[in-house]
């Protein structure tokens, strides 16, 4: 009597974080997101394999242990080279993130021509235009030559051939989420299929010594697509910002293994690509308004490099019900928590007004350093006074109305002096331990409070 084959048992998985189900649910009790689960057919368990009585690998002390400089290839773009860490590390791998038509395929166009001079050779991998599409673009940069090799295709084992074949020392894979691993029959863009992509590429990369950069979708959200997992694997993450109808662009370290995180570099993007920008903080404020009230400038320390930058409010009475907070290149949260401390410590009334709130030139800033600014420009704006043209704040500001100290002072108020700024009004703490290092020719305003920053800056 024959028995009846068994057929392959299913499961169905989430898009989103790639958690996996019996039985097919509207809502995956995991992350929480709708419609996300896929039937697929579920993988046989491997099989248990006992330990080694003993391994090959031994444990060493540290201080046996011999440590070497990651070898580095600059990508002759200073910029990027910065955030970066001084430039692409071989066998590191770095994936890159931003919006749609941001500029991500032309930094890593001129990145991988500034990389494969003499006779490296490099590999540009391209799922989503085709070869012509690519060497359209390279020549309109002015950066196609014989060392910079294109192969149009979506199955990642015709990526892995042409790596094997070619042997390049640099990789480019755009993007992440167009190719697909033929062991796997999820579909592209998955979550199965973005972490095996990742993995194997990775591995090779670690294998041979190859420099790989991945590019990533980003969602509406502002997150990566796929899952947060692909950022643990790799060896370091770049945001590429911006607004795409402007012409400034920055790319900013979220991750490195090699090097400094948090560090941001600045491009212009203009007909033949994407342009440095050695000065960006007198590009930032080369069309700030004078004596316009709600705008106040903030020396920013993110990473290694100060950057001056405007920010602007609107407050504007609030006709349509509840007041609305509108916040661009700025936390959104952030601003509301600054005007209930201004109303509630400063007794500056603003909740029931409409506020806007935005950094100039398409910037974005994270840091609290920026709150003290943001609330005097809050406040200029609601009485119609502008602030001195010659004064910037920095300093974070507390639940109580305190302000608390910031890291880098002292390149804050360097990088101002340098641009012409005659006045800075700064937490007392930061102030007191200073001793000396502050730059001449700048007045600087110690304060604990922002009520006391308020009368500062407003006589």
């Amino acid at each position: 009597m024959s028995h009846p084959v068994k057929k392959p048992k299913s499961v169905y998985a989430c898009a989103e974080c790639g958690a996996e189900s019996l039985r097919w649910l509207g809502k995956c009790p995991a992350c929480g997101a709708w419609s996300s689960l896929e039937e697929r057919r579920a993988r046989p368990a491997a099989p248990r394999v006992a330990p080694p009585a003993s391994g090959g690998v031994r444990a060493r002390p540290l201080d046996e242990v011999e440590t070497d400089d990651a070898a580095r290839r600059s990508t002759h773009l200073a910029e990027l080279d910065r955030v970066l860490g001084g430039g692409a590390v071989a066998g590191g791998v770095v994936l890159l993130g931003g919006d749609p038509g941001i500029g991500k395929s032309t930094l890593l166009m001129q990145a991988l021509a500034g990389l494969c001079r003499g006779d490296v050779r490099g590999l540009y991998a391209s799922g989503e235009e085709s070869a012509a599409q690519v060497a359209s673009r390279a020549r309109r940069l002015g950066v196609a030559h014989k060392n910079v090799l294109v192969v149009s295709t979506t199955d990642l084992e015709d990526v892995e051939a042409a790596i094997a074949a070619e042997r390049p020392s640099v990789v480019v894979v755009d993007s992440v989420q167009t190719l697909r691993a033929a062991t796997l029959d999820s579909v592209a863009g998955s979550v199965g299929q973005i972490r095996a992509v990742a993995s194997r590429l990775i591995e090779l990369a670690k294998r041979d010594g190859l420099t790989l950069f991945l590019i990533g979708h980003v969602t509406k959200e502002g997150t990566l697509a796929g899952p947060k997992v692909l950022e643990h694997l790799v060896d370091t993450v770049l945001a590429f910002e911006g607004d795409p109808s402007g012409a400034f662009r920055l790319v900013r370290t979220e991750k490195n293994r090699f090097g400094a995180a948090h560090e941001v570099g600045v491009f212009e993007m203009v007909e033949d690509g994407l342009r440095e920008v050695p000065d960006p903080s007198a590009l930032f404020l080369s069309e700030r308004p004078e004596r316009a009230a709600g705008s106040v400038v903030v020396p920013t320390a993110e990473g290694t490099r100060p950057l001056l930058v405007e920010v602007q409010a609107l407050v504007a009475p609030a006709v349509y019900g509840a007041a609305r907070r509108v916040s661009t290149g700025l936390d959104g949260k952030r601003l509301a928590i600054l005007l209930a401390v201004l109303d509630r410590k400063a007794q500056v009334h603003v909740l029931d007004q409409d506020v806007f709130a935005s950094v100039a030139g398409g910037a974005r800033v994270d840091e609290r350093a920026v709150d003290v600014a943001l609330a005097i420009a809050v406040v200029s704006s609601l009485r119609e006074r502008p602030v001195s043209p010659g004064l910037v704040a920095f300093g974070e500001v507390g639940l109580a109305g305190e302000l608390r100290a910031v890291p880098r002072a002292a390149l804050r108020l360097t990088e101002a002096q340098k641009l012409g700024f005659s006045r800075a009004i700064l937490p007392a703490t930061n102030l007191a331990a200073l001793n000396g290092d502050a730059p001449r020719g700048i007045e600087l305003v110690g304060v604990r409070s922002l009520e006391e920053a308020l009368r500062e800056a407003f006589g």
